[in-house]
């Protein structure tokens, strides 16, 4: 592990002033919570920041359920969030992605924000015996081009990078038109999560749009997105402890046999949470026949590229969603 120095700041001002950044290797100074993600990469100095700035105790950990809708606390834990009853009959889509992440340890420990600022688990990041990969060193190649490219992504890649984004919390988000609240030196933003996650084109080093010193102070989730029939499903390889092969986060709004409206997202197949606006526009005053269902999530191909071992995802992914829509469309 690389030496550094751990800043234990009194308070979140004082934690800006640290000028932290993450999700990028370069950064001399990062920022710590739950480090569920972080001591794993430092310990296999895939990440080597000279100081670290523990934001243990300065961020709220609330969950809030009003009229504007969800919020929750960039410091609450994931096993908070899922096991809240609110959450658990308000917004089902959410609990039941975090139940599908991880372990209960470490769903125990890791915190929200956290979890949406986790980094990839393309084993060429995660192993610096593999010097080609342009996220962690810029400007070295991506060795998973041409190399075991299973777990990559098809959706929203470059010739640079085709790492997956990994968090299943952030699926469900983005198919809930949630947002991020971001405090900095300059002061508070609003981001929708759809926004929160760089295409990596020529950077793929650069994986967020935060500033330097800027974090995640909560997650707001609009009231409409309550209600809605909706359902997590994911992929994998084993039951448990595993990240997503594809993921499907559909809510879903009935008249009858109808679907009136439709938000879709995919996880494991792109290089961010991929939400899905010309499936959901397809689906749009259709019925739930799977005849119909599949014409639709088809649509969910246009642009994907394969890279040889993954090119099975494309498939995948279609009838991910037409299954996930199919039993959210049961739930009564």
């Amino acid at each position: 592990m690389h030496p550094f120095v751990l800043e234990r700041p009194r308070d979140l001002s004082a934690a800006l002033s640290f000028g932290a950044q993450p999700g990028r290797n370069d950064a001399p100074v990062e920022y710590i919570a739950g480090g569920t993600d972080m001591v794993q990469l430092l310990q296999e100095y895939v990440r080597r920041p000279d100081r670290l700035v523990s934001l243990a105790g300065v961020l709220d950990d609330g969950i809030e359920i009003g009229p504007q809708g969800l919020r929750f606390g960039a410091a609450a834990t994931m096993a908070e969030v899922a096991a809240h009853q609110g959450v658990v009959e308000q917004f089902p889509l959410i609990s039941q992605a975090l139940l599908n992440s991880a372990s209960p340890q470490v769903r125990n420990q890791a915190t929200m924000g956290g979890n949406l600022l986790q980094r990839t688990r393309c084993p060429y990041f995660r192993d610096v015996g593999y010097e080609a990969c342009n996220k962690r060193a810029p400007g070295s190649g991506c060795a998973a081009l041409e190399g075991e490219n299973r777990w990559h992504a098809v959706l929203g890649t470059s010739d640079d990078c085709i790492a997956v984004h990994p968090s299943d919390l952030a699926v469900a988000l983005v198919a809930l038109d949630a947002s991020v609240e971001l405090r900095g030196t300059g002061g508070d933003r609003s981001v929708p999560l759809s926004e929160l996650h760089r295409l990596p084109r020529d950077t793929p080093h650069l994986e967020t749009v935060l500033a330097p010193g800027e974090v995640i102070t909560a997650i707001t989730v609009p009231a409409n997105a309550a209600g809605l029939r909706s359902h997590y499903l994911k992929l994998r390889d084993r039951a448990s402890f595993e990240f997503a092969v594809v993921s499907a986060a559909v809510a879903i709004e009935t008249a009858g046999a109808r679907i009136r409206q439709a938000r879709v997202a995919l996880g494991g197949v792109g290089t961010k949470p991929w939400r899905l606006p010309n499936v959901e526009q397809a689906l749009a005053d259709r019925s739930l026949e799977p005849g119909e269902l599949r014409s639709a999530a088809a649509l969910a191909a246009e642009g994907a590229q394969g890279r040889g071992h993954n090119d099975f995802k494309i498939e995948l992914m279609q009838r991910a969603i037409v299954r996930a829509v199919e039993i959210a469309g049961a739930h009564a």
